[in-house]
């Protein structure tokens, strides 16, 4: 083999390493960061995270959005989840959302891998 090939071949486990499955008890540590402002199943300062997953941007009824948010046309699934949480402001523009991000992207995976999961929770559930 030549050594151009082993060193593709030994690139191999980092690649798959760096797309591993999202860790849902990761998610849950990441989300101890959006306590602050978000809940599960009720509205805080930020809206609940119940349904989050395909639910459009700015429509959790009786919820105060900013402007920008409520014309944002952002239907919430992993893609747009996941570049919303790497720069809120950069991708809607006047947010009222004044958390900078999450720049990790498996960070990020883990988080949207654990609202997905929490979205089916018994909490969740009561909540509708």
């Amino acid at each position: 083999m030549t050594a151009r090939r082993w060193l593709l071949l030994g690139a191999l486990p980092l690649a798959a390493a760096a797309q591993a499955a999202p860790d849902t008890r990761a998610g849950e540590q990441v989300y101890a960061r959006c306590v602050a402002c978000h809940a599960l199943a009720y509205d805080r300062v930020g809206p609940l995270h119940c349904g989050l997953l395909g639910r459009r941007a700015g429509s959790v009824p009786g919820f105060a959005y900013s402007e920008a948010m409520k014309h944002a046309g952002l239907t919430w699934d992993e893609k747009t989840l996941d570049r919303f949480l790497a720069g809120p402001m950069k991708v809607v523009p006047g947010t009222a959302m004044t958390y900078d991000g999450i720049p990790d992207a498996k960070e990020r995976r883990d988080l949207i891998a654990y609202l997905r999961q929490a979205g089916d929770s018994p909490q969740c559930r009561a909540s509708k």
